[in-house]
């Protein structure tokens, strides 16, 4: 059986996607890989440049853009490896990852979900890496930007996790679709990716079936890779990009959040989504550069 099975959601992301498997070619791992993409009907020579260049790489064709779940689970399902990788086309693997992972998986049996230390392009810490549940007194603050505030707080930090050191390899309750390592096990036993989620939080949702499966998710910071974020669906389609994000958001917290609190904490917790939804809109409307989440370097 083949060790990796590394899936790829593309859409308009040729160069992007291109250096991507550039970079994989050359980290110089040792374990048996194949390469499975599912592209969102691309028009920019995704399509011409992926047999031109990577001929090893398995194409699957959608005639539109399809978001990132249903995409991601089509090339999940095809895959064969012992374990899954799910990797976003504008990341820059670094030399060594795949195996470092591979090696803590298989001395750590209980740790069904990896990521490493994501990076962004000028070495800092991308923070949506390891994330708590997303609890409404997390969420809030991460909302209010008391995260910047008081980064080293456990009470103001716990959403990013910036209180805990980055150097340090430890366990959290999410982590970032941008590089994920899953163990085959862990799929058998909770299914695939939610598809009532176009795109975003998907990841979290995942994540927090795995956790209350019994598995246990970890952040290991002796692996990188560099994400550069914002370069896929949500540049080319940025409102709908905004308004995903939060309705994902509001459909993550309803399933699996909702009910330990009381009804009016919900309620209020839903309006704070939507206002802040109202707000990003704007925001994007007038910002430069128009994409969903963490403002990049």
């Amino acid at each position: 059986m083949i060790d990796l099975s590394i899936c790829m959601v593309s859409y308009n992301t040729r160069q992007l996607l291109a250096d991507c498997l550039h970079s994989i070619r050359a980290s110089g791992t040792r374990r048996s890989y194949e390469l499975i993409i599912s592209d969102n009907g691309s028009t920019d020579g995704t399509l011409q440049m992926l047999p031109a260049e990577f001929p090893e790489v398995q194409v699957i064709h959608n005639d539109r853009n399809l978001g990132y779940t249903l995409p991601m689970n089509q090339a999940l399902c095809r895959a064969s490896g012992r374990y899954l990788v799910q990797l976003n086309p504008d990341t820059l693997v670094q030399p060594g990852l795949f195996d470092t992972l591979v090696d803590y998986l298989e001395a750590n049996p209980q740790v069904g979900i990896l990521t490493p230390r994501v990076l962004n392009r000028d070495g800092s810490l991308q923070l949506q890496c390891r994330r708590s549940a997303a609890r409404p007194w997390d969420a809030l603050s991460y909302m209010l930007h008391l995260d910047r505030l008081f980064p080293n707080s456990r009470r103001f930090g716990g959403y990013l996790m910036t209180y805990m050191d980055e150097q340090t390899t430890h366990e959290a309750e999410a982590v970032s679709g941008s590089c994920m390592l899953i163990r085959r096990e862990v799929v058998a036993g909770i299914g695939y990716l939610d598809e009532a989620l176009f795109a975003y939080q998907e990841d979290s949702e995942f994540c927090f079936r795995a956790r209350k499966a019994g598995w246990k998710i970890v952040y290991l910071p002796t692996a990188s890779l560099i994400h550069f974020g914002g370069q896929g669906g949500s540049k080319n389609q940025p409102y709908r990009g905004v308004i995903e994000w939060h309705r994902s958001y509001a459909y993550y917290y309803r399933k699996h959040l909702a009910r330990d609190y009381f009804f009016l904490l919900n309620w209020m917790f839903y309006g704070l989504i939507w206002a802040k939804l109202g707000v990003s809109l704007v925001a994007t409307f007038f910002r430069k550069d128009k994409h969903v989440g963490t403002p990049k370097p």
